[in-house]
């Protein structure tokens, strides 16, 4: 038997609810500041229209970049399509602007909790929602004092290594 057309297109309505839900943690983060042991590691397109990073972020990151919001981070602004944070790289603050849309995992390593999201549009490989693997082109940029996190700037993580085994 045949699968039918999904007129409704369901992955995409599930992405955008899902996607609601990292906004909501971020929004909650931006009034209360990370509470218990939450804390976040969002990987996103970097050429994604509407990613404002710096050039030389662009440059080590062409593709796919991972930010930890951890111990050190500053100015964060939650919107309704997009957040802006400030991090510290080589000591040196850069403010960061990525719409959701651009999100392409979202995991918090303090309780265990994930998502992965449709690369984009007309993408073939899109994954369903469920637990991360950053991949091998994601690249991990390490936000400084950003504690228990092995990744360096430049080294390609898979988020298993931060899973409870």
């Amino acid at each position: 038997m045949a699968m039918a057309k999904d007129y409704l297109n369901y992955q995409v309505l599930m992405d955008a609810a899902l996607r609601g839900v990292v906004r909501d943690v971020l929004k909650r983060t931006e009034k209360q500041g990370l509470v218990g042991q939450h804390h976040f590691f969002l990987t996103f397109k970097t050429g994604f229209p509407g990613v404002e990073i710096p050039d030389f972020l662009r440059t080590q990151y062409p593709d796919e970049m991972t930010v930890v919001l951890q111990k050190v981070f500053w100015g964060l602004k939650v919107e309704e399509r997009h957040f802006e944070v400030t991090l510290s790289f080589q000591k040196l603050p850069a403010t960061l602007v990525i719409p959701y849309e651009a999100l392409t995992a979202f995991f918090d390593p303090g309780v265990q909790f994930g998502l992965q999201f449709q690369r984009s549009e007309g993408d073939a490989k899109s994954a369903p929602a469920g637990l991360p693997s950053a991949g091998s082109e994601a690249g991990a940029a390490k936000a400084e004092n950003s504690a228990d996190v092995s990744a360096a700037a430049g080294e390609v993580v898979s988020l298993d290594k931060f899973r409870k085994k």
